[in-house]
């Protein structure tokens, strides 16, 4: 599916929608439960295929109620049941870690897939962890990527593992290792990258009634835990990674000195990309956040470039990119090598679509610079290469090129945001079907 987006001013009020971080975390804690209630979960194409993995180990996901907010799961109670097939995990990467460490806790062998990008991640020091854990674990092609055969019941134990690749290994060894005997101690050998990401987990466990803790060189988890929210409910507060594109379109596209676009739903939590907040105050928009009352306002203003480091918030850098293609000065970007590990490498799809544009882009392997006073943006056929952040961000810069700018792959959005082409249109983007 293709999107047109043309030059628009934006304002307004609109809802985040909720965090898709939180909501796989908080499904999957739910399976990990024998029942438990999950409030306002963002239904996505990537949230379903975690919906399906619970199902697929024994759990029921009723999901009769989403109109009304709720996802009901009864889950396996801490014992995952050998799934009856293969569990295609689809696109979603975070559904594939969290569930290898899950499948190999049941007593036989789960197999796990994907399509084409998902089965090019890399996965092995995750594999490797499973087995040093007393679970069997392997890649089909003996290259760490999916397919993945998981399972001979991972006992628990110490494990040192990278932390430089994703921190969804941690959160997966972690979930799982609160239901195993001997619980998880994780020392990690290099920095972790998205660190954040982590305490998100930690977050989720601890409102599920699991404790998880940090260490001076890691992670642990004791064992013999049980998953169970208090009240039996857990509610999944707002997506700041999706909030950026929001706070970005205001910040390019609506008037400065307006009331801009206002973003319900931008309560404080532990998640990193609430660093947007700040990257764009910095780049000299008019922003202000109500944290009381998650409100974040954002509109224009006199946009310069900064230097943004996005090792624990690789989801920012689209965004992040496609706002410094129109501030003056250079926007740089660094630390972002991992961010080339997710659905695309989105450190060079970012580079190359925005050149489409008319951008001036230097691309390095850990830095990405948008020369924005070099920069002239001008409407034009581009890619979202199957990612939906791409698409989302290569949006946030058709509201400011000249002309019409063509997105491909509009449809990937529904991954995290499935809304956001009608929200922009809400707003008043001149957003048209190709």
């Amino acid at each position: 599916m293709k999107k047109h987006v043309s030059r628009s001013r934006v304002s307004g009020r609109c809802r985040a929608p909720p965090s898709k971080s939180y909501t796989h975390r908080a499904i999957l804690a739910a399976g990990y439960a024998d029942e438990a209630t999950v409030e306002d979960p963002l239904v996505s194409a990537d949230t379903r295929a975690t919906m399906r993995a619970v199902s697929a180990f024994g759990g029921t996901v009723d999901r009769s109620q989403l109109d009304s907010g709720t996802l009901r799961v009864d889950g396996f109670d801490g014992r995952p049941a050998v799934p009856d097939d293969v569990i295609n995990c689809e696109n979603s990467g975070t559904t594939t870690r969290l569930v290898t460490a899950a499948g190999a806790l049941a007593d036989g062998l789960t197999v796990l897939t994907g399509d084409d990008s998902l089965r090019s991640r890399p996965h092995g020091p995750l594999l490797d962890a499973v087995r040093d854990l007393g679970g069997r674990a392997e890649s089909t092609r003996r290259n760490g990527q999916a397919p993945l055969v998981v399972g001979d019941s991972l006992s628990g134990g110490t494990v040192s593992m990278p932390g430089d690749v994703s921190s969804q290994f941690v959160t997966a060894l972690l979930m799982a290792g609160a239901v195993t005997g001997e619980g998880v101690e994780i020392s990690l050998e290099t920095e972790l990258k998205s660190a954040p990401y982590v305490d998100i987990t930690v977050e989720v466990l601890e409102a599920f009634g699991v404790d998880a803790e940090r260490t001076d060189s890691g992670f642990r988890v004791a064992g013999g835990q049980s998953y169970s929210p208090e009240g039996g409910s857990y509610a999944v507060p707002g997506d700041f990674s999706s909030i950026s594109y929001l706070a970005a379109a205001g910040a390019v596209a609506a008037e400065s000195g307006s009331e801009g676009v206002t973003i319900d739903g931008a309560h404080p939590s532990a998640q990193g990309d609430t660093a947007i907040v700040d990257v764009l105050d910095r780049m000299g928009a008019d922003i202000d956040w109500d944290r009381a009352a998650g409100e974040l306002r954002a509109a224009g203003g006199s946009l310069s470039g900064v230097e943004v480091d996005v090792g624990d918030t690789p989801d920012l850098l689209p965004t992040i990119a496609a706002v410094g293609a129109v501030a003056d000065g250079d926007t740089r970007i660094v630390n972002c090598e991992h961010v080339r590990l997710k659905e695309t490498d989105r450190v060079s799809a970012m580079a190359e679509e925005l050149r489409k544009l008319g951008a001036e882009v230097t691309e390095e392997t850990d830095t990405l610079t948008i020369h924005g006073s070099d920069s002239s943006l001008v409407g034009t056929d581009v890619d979202g290469r199957g990612d939906h952040r791409i698409a989302m961000a290569l949006a946030v810069a058709g509201l400011v090129a000249e002309g019409t700018t063509t997105i491909s792959g509009a449809e990937h959005v529904d991954v995290s945001f499935p809304e956001f082409w009608a929200v922009l249109d809400e707003l008043g983007a001149n957003v048209t079907d190709a």
